[in-house]
């Protein structure tokens, strides 16, 4: 059976090259080493892969760029497995790539990668098709399943309700009786509970609508 072809993309030069001869040793082929997402994009189409591995944040704002880079993989070559390794659990980014479709991806941490049988296990399961989630993933999104809406306050679920109907924050004042000051500060512990962190991309004020119209309408 011919090696799988690999490529990989991590800011950090030490850990882009430790990985890079971690999968050698456990028998890949790589075939791409890179050190921001967006140059992995623009070379994935004039090579043949299998998987791709890369980190969750990259350059230029080490926000979330291997999560955009892999949902733009997913859209334009759905046949790519995907592994993502992170330093933390980012249950909103797991869950939005979850929510694109789990077959052929893998999130692990990187702490927790403790040997080559972790990387190749994980690679030829996901290659095949499969899943894998590091149990502290599976344990943190398990948790989240609760209702998302538990954590708000009773003003702030007032609040929520009244942005689901469209209202701006200047028109659920005058309805709540209360400053917009107030109302923004409401809608800004609204997003931070909801788990919603600005990265200058997503309309935080629609996402917490859809969790409202998920969870509690």
């Amino acid at each position: 059976m011919p090696a799988l072809r690999v490529a990989v993309a991590d800011d950090s030069v030490l850990l882009r090259e430790g990985l890079v001869r971690v999968l050698r040793d456990a028998g890949f082929e790589v075939v791409g080493a890179y050190g921001d997402a967006e140059t992995l994009l623009a070379e994935v189409p004039a090579i043949e892969l299998d998987a791709v591995v890369l980190d969750v944040r990259m350059p230029p704002t080490f926000r979330d760029e291997g999560v955009r880079a892999a949902l733009e993989l997913r859209r334009v070559h759905p046949d790519i497995a995907i592994l993502l390794l992170s330093q933390y659990v980012e249950l909103t980014y797991a869950h939005e790539l979850l929510a694109a479709g789990s077959a052929g991806l893998g999130y692990l941490l990187k702490d927790r990668v403790v040997s080559l049988d972790d990387v190749r296990d994980a690679l030829h399961r996901i290659v095949a098709g499969g899943t894998v989630l590091d149990p502290e993933v599976v344990s943190q999104l398990m948790a989240r399943r609760h209702d998302p809406l538990d954590a708000l306050t009773p003003r702030e679920r007032e609040v929520l309700e009244l942005m689901a109907q469209g209202r701006t924050n200047a028109a659920i004042a005058q309805t709540l009786h209360i400053g917009v000051g107030a109302v923004e500060k409401n809608v800004s512990a609204i997003f931070t509970k909801l788990g919603l962190d600005d990265t200058g991309e997503d309309h935080r004020r629609v996402l917490a609508v859809v969790t409202y119209l998920q969870n509690g309408a």
